[in-house]
């Protein structure tokens, strides 16, 4: 059970990836994080988000990015979904450098940032359903 949660889904359009991050911020801020805990979130929300929106949707600009957060005592669970592509091969996926956009000039560190930056991302993708990416993150403040 959580303390508090809350959902959000917008267009797969690029500019909703800073409504997505500030969105997210604000709800976490209800558990007194620092201000490096609370940039972790919004790095690891923006590389998911854009996740959704370059690699799940590529062009169009018409699919739905939902944002689902729990709070509970200390801890963020963020979960983002697409009814996207979905990955080929998620393992691949989580390599460094590796891109399924190349002709985007991606830097291929998506999943890497938000590895770096929470406790515990977990992954689960579908070929033509969609992925979702479940993030976690404890905070030292409570």
């Amino acid at each position: 059970m959580y303390d508090n949660m809350m959902k959000i889904e917008f267009l797969s359009k690029s500019q909703n990836e800073s409504f997505a991050r500030v969105a997210v911020a604000a709800f976490a801020s209800q558990l007194d994080p620092t201000i490096e805990e609370i940039s972790d979130v919004k790095t690891a929300v923006s590389e998911a988000v854009t996740n959704a929106i370059i690699h799940g949707y590529g062009e169009k600009e018409d699919g739905i990015v939902a944002i689902e957060a729990e709070l509970n005592k200390n801890e963020i669970k963020i979960t983002v979904i697409d009814k996207g592509y979905g990955i080929d091969d998620i393992n691949k996926a989580r390599e460094p450098l590796y891109t399924s956009r190349p002709d985007l000039e991606r830097s291929g560190m998506g999943f890497t940032v938000m590895e770096t930056f929470m406790d515990s991302v977990e992954i689960e993708s579908e070929q033509n359903v969609g992925t979702r990416i479940q993030m976690k993150k404890t905070f030292s403040s409570l």
